[in-house]
């Protein structure tokens, strides 16, 4: 699909800054080791398997019946399908959890738990030394003594276990916090198991070339990442990457976490690199398909309006690919990426049909956080649980705004930045308020705080 590319050297996006600045950075030892391993190959990634247009977008927005139970899918990185087992290991940690199981979908109002008779405190249990007069007349003096007494020890017992719960809280949150704090933008790790190209390209081998090109990238990557963009290198396979992008504010993408896995051929960087994106089955661009196809010029996977927007061996990096990705197609307008629709971008039905577009893709931007919250890829664990952690009021209070009239893309930290209103259709505004629930109950159990006020009845 259309999407221009990102001049060498430059970012595309409104905090313009240079990102190339080859300087010589230390890199780990052991890169002499990596080979490319040879086995059955992940196949091509070609258009027989795309969907349809972007015009169909509004199909994957379930109806509200249906709402929850999308969120509750389960995602594996491993090949980008959903689980038919997803839910399971997180209720099944400790027996009390298994126990409340068939209360789980109690219908009942915040902060109220369903009774269950077995799990209330016992009669007291009074002995028989008391005799009968004592138990006849409730103004005895001694079970008032026994009450009392009884009544105080229960009540230092559960002051000091909400205390001890509450300082576990946040030893938790800070440990999370701290977690995230440290987490770098470029690392190298050992496992590439659950890597979608981790087979690599069968019975070739790269030059002795390859291997000095594919350090030069992880210097710049090193060196230029912007904040938001995250990469883990793999020392023992050189061929492999996964980065995860977060959405850009202004956006419908805004504060999501969206995961490509990387291939370095045999053969670049004379051919661009391979990306695979994780849909989750979602077709939330017209540049990202529900196959993992990531369609962008700079890839050679679209044809673009001139040669200087398709790859270039000596000038094009990896790094360009993965701005070009964030600033080009995850951008504020995404239905114009779609070819003959950027043509419309001045008309009042280009507008119309952008905004309604923005709208769907919000809702499946809300069902990819949900599935990468709960299943986050291999090595970016700290990191997608310490920003949803942070950033799930902001996320919570967008979806507030939006449900009341916001623009799409207009809240940033939380508050509106632009005073433009819209009329979202009464279809957005219901599957939004279906989606915030299960929102506040994941962001609640990551840890998050102060949620609950979300909650619609």
């Amino acid at each position: 699909m259309a999407a221009m590319e990102i001049e060498i050297g430059k970012f595309a996006s409104e905090d313009s800054h240079e990102i190339l600045n080859h300087k010589e950075v230390t890199m780990s030892k052991g890169f002499e080791k990596s080979v490319i391993v040879d086995g059955p190959t992940s196949g091509p990634l070609n258009s027989d398997n795309v969907s349809g247009s972007n015009s169909d977008l509004s199909l994957q927005i379930n109806d509200a019946d249906d709402a929850v139970d999308d969120y509750e899918d389960d995602f594996d990185y491993d090949d980008g399908m959903y689980d038919d087992d997803y839910g399971d290991d997180d209720d099944d940690e400790n027996d009390y959890l298994g126990m409340q199981a068939q209360f789980d979908n109690v219908d009942l109002p915040p902060g109220v738990e369903a009774s269950v008779s077995w799990l209330k405190d016992p009669a007291p249990c009074l002995s028989a030394q008391a005799g009968a007069s004592s138990l006849k007349d409730p103004t005895n003096s001694e079970n008032h003594a026994v009450a009392s007494s009884s009544s105080t020890v229960l009540s230092k017992a559960d002051a000091t276990g909400k205390e001890q719960e509450e300082k576990e809280q946040e030893e938790k949150e800070d440990e999370v916090l701290r977690k995230f704090q440290n987490f770098k933008k470029f690392d190298t790790v050992d496992d590439f198991s659950d890597h979608h190209f981790n087979g690599g390209l069968s019975g070739q081998q790269p030059p002795k070339t390859w291997a000095k090109k594919i350090q030069e990238e992880w210097k710049i990557l090193e060196k230029d990442l912007p904040d938001t963009i995250y990469v883990r290198v793999y020392e023992t396979r050189m061929d492999l990457l996964r980065a995860i992008i977060v959405g850009p504010a202004g956006t419908p993408y805004h504060d999501g976490l969206f995961v490509f896995d990387i291939l370095f051929p045999p053969t670049y960087p004379d051919v661009p690199p391979m990306v695979y994106y994780y849909s989750g089955g979602l077709r939330i661009n017209p540049n990202l398909y529900d196959c993992g196809k990531v369609c962008l010029s700079l890839l050679n996977t679209w044809s673009g309006k001139s040669p200087n927007e398709k790859w270039m061996p000596k000038q094009s990096t990896m790094l360009q690919v993965l701005v070009s990705i964030q600033a080009l197609i995850l951008n504020t307008h995404p239905f114009f990426n779609e070819p003959g629709y950027a043509s419309m971008s001045r008309t009042a039905e280009g507008k119309t049909r952008s905004k309604k577009y923005n709208e769907d893709v919000f809702i499946l931007s809300l069902k990819t956080m949900i599935y990468t919250l709960r299943r986050p890829p291999k090595h970016f664990e700290e990191l997608v649980a310490g920003h949803f952690y942070l950033q799930a009021h902001d996320i919570l209070s967008a979806c507030k705004a939006y449900m009341e009239g916001a623009e799409i893309g207009s809240v940033v930290k939380g508050r509106a930045v632009s005073k433009s209103r819209a009329t979202h259709s009464d279809e957005f505004k219901e599957a939004v308020a279906k989606m915030m629930n299960g929102m506040v109950t994941h962001f609640v159990r990551n840890g998050a705080k102060d949620c609950e006020q979300f909650r619609l009845p």
